[in-house]
């Protein structure tokens, strides 16, 4: 399969907003000055909400859903229930949905060698999808104020980078690519997809990364002809965010459901009569 960049330019000086118009640099400015993540007060440790194979739920995580921007472990959930859900209807598929701790990991490592336990297996590895975080605090990882997505062609040695605020997230994706071309010892050349549908407000970055990163997921690689040459670009597509937090709430709510079900049969339940658990509902 061969891969290939709808819209996009390269060649500007680097620390640029590749292809950003006076409006991007308008958009990317206003959300510089706009109100940062609303800080949840720390009284108590998060309640567990729900299990879910490698993922766990907190209630705060279920808040930010609902209302703010998405943390990291929203969008880890994401990728692993695409990867329980989609990817084995594909047993041929050899992609990897990085998740935003690994690739947090990879930017900020002093050592790259350092982290090699840590990756997966990339030996036979077609496309890496990355959640890239703005934060360069290596203390935090959690820390960040703006999502964006790298799509990385290994056999084309291409990278495709969607950031729904112009190239708020340049610096980071190209820092990014740069990083994981060394790990799979190969160049990568770095393509800033111009046509990323943009946000219209500063706090729907983390969704617009889900949503572009499942479309591109089925519609183009899974779902693509081998023979045929696939284009990236995300042209004209409209992307409902307040649409893809209500489906994610669904998701999350129906496996819940579905975990307290089992719960619910097990043997070793420690449900009180009233229902109520001091662990999650699981879903393993």
């Amino acid at each position: 399969m061969i891969v290939k960049a709808m819209g996009s330019k390269l060649g500007l000086a680097p620390g640029r907003l590749l292809g950003a118009t006076s409006i991007w640099s308008d958009r990317v400015a206003a959300f510089a000055r706009a109100p940062r993540r609303r800080q949840l007060p720390v009284l108590t440790p998060s309640k567990p909400y729900l299990s879910y194979h490698d993922i766990l739920l907190t209630s705060d995580d279920i808040v930010s859903l609902k209302y703010d921007w998405l943390t990291d472990n929203n969008i880890a959930f994401w990728e692993e229930w695409l990867e329980r859900e989609v990817l084995p209807k594909y047993p041929r598929a050899h992609i990897v949905l990085l998740r935003p701790s690994i690739t947090f990991l990879l930017m900020q490592a002093i050592d790259l060698k350092s982290i090699g336990s840590a990756l997966p297996d990339f030996k036979k590895t077609t496309h890496i999808f990355l959640p890239v975080n703005d934060s360069r605090d290596r203390e935090r990882a959690d820390g960040g104020s703006h999502w964006s997505l790298l799509v990385v062609s290994v056999i084309d040695r291409v990278a495709f980078h969607y950031d729904s605020l112009g190239g708020a997230n340049f610096y980071e994706a190209q820092k990014c690519t740069d990083r994981l071309g060394r790990v799979l010892g190969m160049p990568l050349r770095f393509h800033q997809m111009e046509d990323s549908p943009q946000q219209g407000n500063n706090s729907d970055c983390g969704v617009y990364v889900c949503i572009v990163m499942r479309h591109l997921l089925i519609k183009r690689l899974l779902n693509a002809n081998s023979n045929e040459k696939v284009s990236m670009s995300m042209a004209n597509k409209v992307i409902d965010s307040a649409g893809g937090r209500k489906e994610m709430m669904q998701i999350i709510e129906s496996l819940r459901k579905e975990g307290e079900r089992r719960r619910s049969l097990s043997p070793m339940s420690t449900s009180s009569k009233s229902g109520s658990s001091k662990t999650p509902p699981r879903i393993e």
